[in-house]
């Protein structure tokens, strides 16, 4: 008997993404304020393999740490993230920064955020929750919505993910654990898509940033993106040209007026996330009838999303959490079995 919809207990690992620009710059966790740049860094012809989108349900929980992460302190990421002893253990490091979005340079030791990834149940799409260390949120920058959508337009589908850092950082050493623990459960991600994601983290950084006391506001920014992302996918597989910047903008704008938000989002941070969009709309993952499905999924859980905590109990799947649930649920059933037995008897 398979029992889903029950907890998974949230991991930890690290990942990797570039804020701090407004196109395509990348780094990895910074502890100080995260400087804006006009950074049009384009992907590397080379980065070409791996898959378009995740093709397998996640066969197990992983925990990716941060290398950057003190020893002393591990013990304790994990307790904030309900680590159990069925969780695969994973280390983040510069080089895979590095190898997921092309980026040299990185040191271990900016590798400091620390995050989970656990099995969601089919059609549950990406969910997100940052998860407080010793009372405190210490992601600084990227929101629970933001690495939803990136990790979406990467591939990812079906997951939960829940992040964490031992100190205050901005949160960009975020996706490249998941990416990794994809990679270890038998699906490498195609690194056009990984590089072009991390692009639209970049680019919505700043008008989250300028709508910080807005807690509506990350969700359906990353709400209006995901809807664009749609159906630039949607166009490319039908055989038409890929849309121009303008057209984009355009298309973004009608996106953001229908989640009330365009009044809140300047005219530059709309050029700079069309040009993020217009990669992903050429990375090889718009060439995917699922992704349109699994975007749209997404963008429509987001529209509502507020705060760090996306994913919910029943959210879960495949957990030993499940089975242990599974169990007591038999248990139950069957001293009310044995009850009426005793009174036909």
């Amino acid at each position: 008997m398979k029992i889903k919809k029950v907890i998974l207990g949230f991991a930890a690992v690290a990942l990797a993404v570039g804020i701090g620009g407004q196109a395509l710059a990348v780094h990895a966790d910074t502890t100080g304020t995260t400087t804006n740049s006009t950074d049009t860094t384009s992907t590397s012809s080379s980065a070409t393999s791996g898959s378009t989108v995740q093709t397998k349900a996640l066969s197990k929980a992983y925990v990716v740490y941060g290398a950057g992460l003190a020893s002393e302190d591990k013990d304790a990421v994990a307790t904030a993230l309900g680590v159990k002893s069925n969780y695969t253990s994973l280390t983040a490091t510069g080089s895979d920064y590095a190898q997921y979005l092309n980026s040299a340079g990185t040191t271990d030791a900016s590798m400091i955020s620390s995050v989970a990834l656990a099995p969601a149940d089919p059609g549950t799409g990406v969910k997100v929750n940052i998860a407080e260390y010793n009372g405190s949120n210490n992601i600084t920058e990227v929101t629970s919505q933001q690495y939803a959508m990136v990790a979406t337009m990467a591939g990812v589908k079906d997951v939960i993910i829940t992040v964490t850092a031992d100190k205050s950082v901005s949160g960009e050493s975020a996706l490249t654990g998941v990416y990794k623990a994809l990679a270890a459960d038998g699906l490498t991600l195609n690194s056009e898509n990984t590089q072009a994601a991390n692009g639209v983290l970049d680019a919505t950084q700043p008008a989250i940033d300028s709508n910080s006391s807005n807690k509506k506001y990350p969700g359906k920014l990353m709400a209006a993106v995901g809807s664009v992302s749609s159906d630039l996918a949607k166009d490319r597989q039908n055989g038409n040209d890929l849309a121009t910047k303008a057209d984009i903008e355009a298309m973004l704008q009608k996106a953001l007026a229908k989640q009330g938000i365009q009044n809140q989002t300047t005219s530059t941070q709309i050029t700079n996330i069309s040009i993020a969009l217009s990669k992903v709309q050429q990375a090889p993952v718009s060439t995917s009838k699922s992704y349109v499905s699994n975007v749209t999924n997404v963008a429509n859980n987001l529209a509502n999303s507020i705060g760090d905590k996306m994913a919910s109990v029943k959210d879960f799947a495949n957990s030993a959490d499940a089975q242990k649930a599974e169990n007591f649920v038999v248990q139950i059933w069957q001293k009310v079995v044995n009850w009426f037995k005793s009174l036909i008897g």
